[in-house]
C-alpha cells in the first residue's frame, strides 16, 4: 500500500512486475488525457486576473445557480455578447 509520504518496497516490486510484464498499449490510448471536451470544436483556456472581491461575487452566483466557476463565467459571457 502506498501512504502519503512514502511507496513501500512492495509497491515497488509490483510496479516492477507490472512493468516487465509489458503494457496494453491499446488500451492506454483508450484511458484518455485530462478533461473531456466541452463538443465537438477545440477549447481554449484562457486566463483571466479578478480581485478577491470578483471572485467572490462569482463564487456567491455560482452558488446561487449551482454552477461550477467556469460554467457562471461562460453565462456571463454569453449574457454579455447576446
Amino acid at each position: 500500500m502506498v501512504s502519503d509520504d512514502h511507496v513501500t518496497e512492495e509497491q515497488i516490486r509490483k510496479w516492477a512486475d507490472e512493468a516487465e510484464a509489458g503494457y496494453d498499449v491499446d488500451q492506454l490510448k483508450r484511458r484518455g488525457r485530462g478533461r473531456p471536451g466541452r463538443g465537438a470544436e477545440p477549447t481554449q483556456v484562457i486566463a483571466v486576473r479578478l480581485t478577491a472581491e470578483e471572485i467572490a461575487a462569482l463564487d456567491a452566483y455560482a452558488a446561487r445557480e449551482h454552477l461550477s466557476r467556469s460554467e457562471a463565467i461562460r453565462r456571463a459571457l454569453a449574457g454579455y455578447a447576446a
